[in-house]
């Protein structure tokens, strides 16, 4: 799994899957990297936009906060592919 910041795109080090504490950031843009867009469980599309039914609801999904439930997904590749095939579909659907 390559890891890549949510906000920046830009690949981050492999030493955050090991251990991710509440404090790092991205040493390119300085975003949060234990919050809930870097979550495996973060999903825009489900209820508090967390597939973990049992998480208490964070307001701010950019900030680091203190999920029991945190576990590291890859942040931006999930949110682009996402997009790339929200993009195929308005394509195909538009398409003469």
């Amino acid at each position: 799994m390559s890891l890549i910041c949510h906000k920046c795109s830009k690949p981050l080090s492999d030493t955050y899957k090991i251990m991710v504490s509440r404090s790092d950031t991205c040493p390119h843009c300085r975003a949060d990297i234990r919050s809930c867009k870097m979550c495996q469980f973060y999903d825009p599309k489900s209820y508090n936009e967390c597939r973990e039914s049992n998480a208490d609801r964070i307001t701010d999904k950019e900030k680091a906060n203190f999920c029991d439930y945190f576990k590291l997904g890859s942040g931006a590749a999930d949110a682009e592919k996402q997009r790339l095939d929200a993009l195929a579909k308005a394509a195909a659907l538009f398409k003469k």
